[in-house]
């Protein structure tokens, strides 16, 4: 039985079932690996970022009528795994909706087919962003991902060195994800939306 108790971070197992029906209205929570996980909130500029973006891409999709849409609170789950992931932008393909067996409950999506594009804006917890979500996404067959490194928090070996504000792209080639890196005044190049006219450097001014 899941109890207040849970509103932090347990070393305690639980299952995507129960995390699923715990899930607070308020608060920004993942399960990782079975795990519940607080989120740090969002600085002004991450949101400034992220709403910049979702408005970008809105148009886009507008723009060539297609069947996708960007949900507020919908999960990723990796398949098989006690594991539920909050994107910052997560875009959805509503034709592969009546396919996914936890959406109408749950508004959890579990395969590639419903999930073209996911973005993360990158935070204190740099590691999930590069590390765990981006291995996971893979795994799951994502075609493409974001993750917006606006402040150059992440590792050297993903910025360089000396380290600068970067969007690195990664898109599914034959299984495995190739990085695509933009910064400055790079325009980006998207392969979900490759008429998108956007450079780095305008993503990394908001705000």
């Amino acid at each position: 039985m899941v109890t207040e108790k849970w509103y932090k971070p347990l070393p305690k197992f639980i299952t995507f079932e129960e995390f699923a029906q715990w899930k607070p209205e308020g608060g920004w929570y993942e399960l990782h690996d079975g795990i519940i996980i607080e989120m740090p909130q969002p600085t002004g500029t991450h949101e400034d970022v992220l709403g910049f973006l979702a408005l970008k891409i809105s148009v886009q999709i507008e723009r060539l009528n297609l069947p996708y849409f960007i949900p507020k609170t919908a999960l990723v789950k990796p398949p098989e795994q006690e594991s539920g992931y909050s994107p910052d932008i997560l875009v959805v393909n509503r034709s592969n909706l009546p396919n996914e067996l936890l959406w109408q409950k749950q508004s959890t999506v579990t395969q590639s087919k419903s999930i073209p594009l996911v973005i993360e804006v990158v935070s204190t917890n740099w590691r999930d962003d590069y590390f765990t979500k981006l291995g996971q996404y893979e795994a799951m067959s994502i075609p493409e991902y974001w993750i917006i490194d606006y402040a150059a928090l992440g590792g050297k070996r993903f910025l360089g060195d000396p380290k600068q504000p970067t969007v690195s792209i990664y898109s599914l080639v034959e299984e495995e994800y190739q990085v695509s890196q933009f910064s400055n005044d790079d325009l980006i190049v998207s392969p979900s939306f490759p008429d998108i006219s956007l450079t780095a450097k305008q993503i990394f001014q908001v705000g």
